[in-house]
């Protein structure tokens, strides 16, 4: 049998209810919807991490972003008088790893890469392009450079200042890159392929097309809503991201691989704070659910029975391994090291055989650092500075309202052992107390200096 394509659709900042079929009752997602009752949804599906680099990373390796020792989103935030002083990290994906494209190329995949890379040092331009996507298994790169979101000219109308990617006045990049991968779906009737599309939407700027922020503004009025401008333009873009799905899955079946195609949809990180968590406490950034979990569907045809939901705990790191499977390929089992196949949740619905899921993040965002771990419906976090503990029954308090570290003292002790065992396991980057420390200046940032583009975009 021909090896399945795999198309992977990786939106940023997108919310936990921010599409139809997680509850949004306001935007606008027809094809994301359809894609959901197609295949398998998740409903407890995690992010590596709460911020966009790391998750990436996590997704590419199967591997912890702890365990890879890039922790932080690229360049990352600066606190020199804070209380603890931040490792020092990785800012990209050292080349021995088998990542992801790297281990379908060996296997005859043609690797595409569209979008959002944000995957490589920022300071040094000839190091940076020694991590541009063709040197971690990718063929092409349309779009990927060192930026975390669109900064060109026009952020994402045209100019897009990305390489790979034209255009003219007026064209919103969304709409251009999904171009580029029906294009490619066109010309890749012959040898399987891998279309991974990393997409800038919904991270800011906020802008959408003046024709869509003036429907959702309409729309609100009609509905008796008070909401903002920034509430429009993010509704405009969720339907842009929309529109760019049915663009993609209608080029699948104009083409006759509809299938032979494998189909994951999902977020990078939790939401941020333009976007709709589905009632879940904080946003992106935050150790808590609002954070960490993620919308994420797969459709597999004739082998994923249509409608089923899966109510059990998964993270990015599992994506790695189970693509592999379902691609009846070998395992890269000294790579995917954190990474469990869903294959047997979506066929047999079976449990996975796995205790806990973790995170670390030993950086200064928009909370403390903290590490976290969730075992069953419990959900411990440690806040490093000061060893404070925080734990939940996500079964029961999904919305992380009531702490219960006093009512469940053993269950804290177990956890925290978990907790300490799996740091070291890993080689988890620990932080140590800052000789500089200044708790007057604590959360204050050092001046940034102006800087111009850095990568070649021929």
């Amino acid at each position: 049998m021909t090896k399945p394509n795999i198309v992977f659709f990786l939106v940023d900042d997108m919310g936990w209810g921010d599409i139809g079929c997680y509850g949004h009752q306001f935007h606008e997602t027809p094809a994301i919807d359809k894609l959901c009752t197609e295949g398998v949804k998740f409903t407890q599906a995690y992010a590596a991490c709460t911020v966009c680099s790391p998750s990436r990373a996590a997704i590419l390796t199967g591997r912890y972003p702890a365990r890879l020792h890039l922790t932080d989103w690229i360049a990352g935030h600066k606190h020199p008088w804070a209380k603890l002083k931040v490792p020092d990290w990785k800012m990209q994906v050292d080349h021995e790893r088998v990542t992801l494209p790297k281990a379908l190329k060996e296997a005859g995949y043609t690797n595409y890469f569209l979008g959002k890379w944000h995957l490589m040092p920022h300071e040094d331009p000839e190091t940076m392009h020694d991590y541009v996507p063709e040197k971690q298994g990718f063929d092409i790169n349309i779009g990927g450079r060192e930026w975390g979101q669109p900064k060109g000219r026009g952020k994402y109308f045209y100019p897009f200042d990305v390489p790979g990617l034209e255009g003219q006045e007026g064209d919103f990049m969304t709409d251009k890159l999904t171009d580029k991968a029906v294009d490619i779906i066109g010309n890749s009737k012959d040898k399987p392929f891998f279309l991974y599309l990393s997409y800038y939407i919904l991270h800011g700027p906020l802008m959408t097309k003046p024709e869509y922020k003036e429907k959702f503004r309409q729309k609100a009025k009609e509905q008796g809503l008070e909401l903002k401008d920034r509430d429009f333009n993010y509704a405009g873009m969720a339907q842009s991201m929309d529109e760019s799905v049915a663009r993609v899955l209608q080029a699948l079946k104009d083409n006759g691989l509809d299938e032979n195609t494998i189909i994951v949809y999902t977020s990078d990180n939790g939401g941020d704070n333009h976007s709709s968590n589905g009632g879940l406490r904080e946003r992106k950034g935050y150790a808590y659910e609002g954070g960490t979990r993620v919308c994420q569907m797969i459709k597999w045809s004739k082998k994923i029975k249509a409608g089923t939901v899966c109510d059990q705990p998964v993270i990015h790191t599992d994506l790695y391994p189970t693509l592999l499977e379902m691609a009846n390929l070998p395992e890269q089992n000294d790579e995917h090291l954190d990474g469990k196949s869903l294959v047997p949740l979506l066929t047999e619905e079976k449990k996975l055989n796995r205790k806990n899921i973790y995170w670390h993040y030993p950086h200064y965002h928009r909370t403390n650092p903290y590490s976290a771990v969730r075992s069953g419906d419990m959900k411990l976090i440690e806040f490093l500075e000061d060893g404070r503990l925080e734990l939940y029954d996500l079964k029961n308090d999904m919305t992380e309202t009531t702490n219960l570290v006093a009512q469940q003292p053993d269950t804290v002790k177990s956890l925290l052992n978990d907790l300490n065992s799996w740091r070291k396991k890993v080689g988890a980057q620990m932080m140590d107390p800052n000789p500089d420390y200044d708790p007057d200046k604590a959360l204050q940032q050092p001046e940034k200096k102006p800087k111009g583009p850095t990568f070649l975009t021929e």
